[in-house]
C-alpha cells in the first residue's frame, strides 16, 4: 500500500502534465477538418466574430501565444466534439469577449488549480494535519474542476447586468422610432436614426447590426433578430417577429412599437420594485440580528451572576 499510492499519484500528475503539453504543442490539420471547421463557423454566423475575436486576443509575447494557441486548441475540441454552448456563447456575446480567449482562461486557472491543490496539502502536511497520500490527488481534482467553473460564473453574472441595461435601453429605442415613424420617416430610417441618437454599447450594437443589414441585403427587423439571437435577448427576437408582420403598415408599426415599449417598461418596474422589496427585506433580517446581538450583550452578564450563584 505505501509502494502503490506514490506509484498512483506521480501517474496521475504525469498524465495532467502530458495533457497539458499537449494540448499547447500545435498540431497540422488536415484540409477536410479546415473545411468543416469554415463550414461549421459559418452556419453558425460566427466567422466574422472569431475572426475579430483571434485578432483582439493576438497579444505580443509568449504568454499571449500560449494562450492564443492554447484557445485555438480547446475550441476546435470543443467544435470536434460538438458542444456548442449556446448560453455561456451569447453571455460572451453581450460582453464582447473572445470564445477562445475564455476557454483558454478555463484551461489554465483548472490547471492552476491542479497544481495549487498539492501545494495546499503541502502547507497542511508540515502543520502536521493531514499526513494521507490521497489527499493531495483530491486536492488537485477539486480545485481543478473549482478553477475551471469559475469564469463561467463570472461572465453569467457580468452578462445578466449587461442584459438587464439593454433591455432598458431597447425600451427608449423603441419610443424613439416610434416618435420617428410619427414625424413621417420610413421604417428603415427610423430604425437607424433612433439608433444615433447615443452612444452607449447597446446603441452601438443596435447600430452595428443595422448597418451589416444594409450591406449584407437583408431586412433591418431580421438583422436585430439575429442579434437578439446572438445576444440571447428574447425582446430583440419578439420585435424582429412583430415587424416582420407589419413592417407594411406604418400605423400598425408606431402602435406595436408603443404598446411593447409601455409594456418593458412595466416590466422594468415590476423588477424594479421586486428588487427593492428584496433589499427590504434583507435589511430587516440584518436589523433584527443586530437588535438579537444587542439583547443577548444585555442580558449575558445578568445571566452569568445567575449562573454563578
Amino acid at each position: 500500500m505505501s509502494l502503490t499510492m506514490p506509484i498512483v499519484i506521480g501517474a496521475v500528475l504525469g498524465l495532467g502534465v502530458f495533457a497539458l503539453v499537449r494540448a499547447l504543442m500545435p498540431s497540422k490539420q488536415s484540409a477536410v477538418a479546415q473545411v468543416a471547421r469554415i463550414d461549421a463557423l459559418r452556419a453558425r454566423g460566427a466567422a466574422y466574430e472569431s475572426h475579430r475575436a483571434t485578432s483582439d486576443t493576438e497579444k505580443p509575447g509568449r504568454i499571449g501565444s500560449m494562450r492564443t494557441r492554447v484557445g485555438t486548441r480547446v475550441a476546435d475540441f470543443y467544435l470536434q466534439q460538438g458542444w456548442e454552448l449556446r448560453s455561456l456563447r451569447a453571455d460572451l456575446a453581450v460582453l464582447d469577449r473572445s470564445w477562445e480567449k475564455f476557454l483558454a482562461t478555463k484551461v489554465l486557472l483548472a490547471a492552476a488549480g491542479v497544481f495549487f491543490g498539492p501545494f495546499l496539502f503541502a502547507i497542511i502536511f508540515t502543520l502536521g494535519i493531514g499526513r494521507s497520500p490521497v489527499i493531495p490527488v483530491w486536492l488537485a481534482l477539486m480545485f481543478g474542476v473549482l478553477f475551471f467553473f469559475l469564469p463561467d460564473l463570472e461572465v453569467r453574472r457580468d452578462a445578466a447586468d449587461k442584459r438587464r441595461d439593454l433591455r432598458r435601453v431597447i425600451g427608449a429605442y423603441l419610443d424613439l422610432v416610434s416618435m420617428s415613424l410619427a414625424g413621417g420617416r420610413g421604417l428603415p430610417e427610423a430604425l437607424m436614426a433612433a439608433a444615433e441618437v447615443s452612444d452607449g454599447w447597446a446603441t452601438q450594437r443596435i447600430r452595428t447590426a443595422l448597418a451589416d443589414a444594409r450591406i449584407t441585403g437583408v431586412s433591418q427587423w431580421q438583422a436585430l433578430g439575429a442579434l437578439g439571437e446572438e445576444l440571447g435577448v428574447e425582446e430583440l427576437k419578439d420585435l424582429s417577429a412583430s415587424l416582420a408582420l407589419v413592417a407594411d403598415d406604418g400605423a400598425k408599426v408606431r402602435e406595436s412599437l408603443a404598446s411593447r415599449a409601455e409594456t418593458m417598461r412595466h416590466r422594468e418596474m415590476a423588477e424594479i420594485e421586486g428588487s427593492a422589496g428584496e433589499k427590504s427585506q434583507s435589511m430587516l433580517v440584518a436589523q433584527l440580528l443586530l437588535c438579537a446581538g444587542f439583547l443577548v450583550f444585555l442580558i449575558f452578564p445578568a445571566a452569568m451572576r445567575v449562573f454563578q450563584v
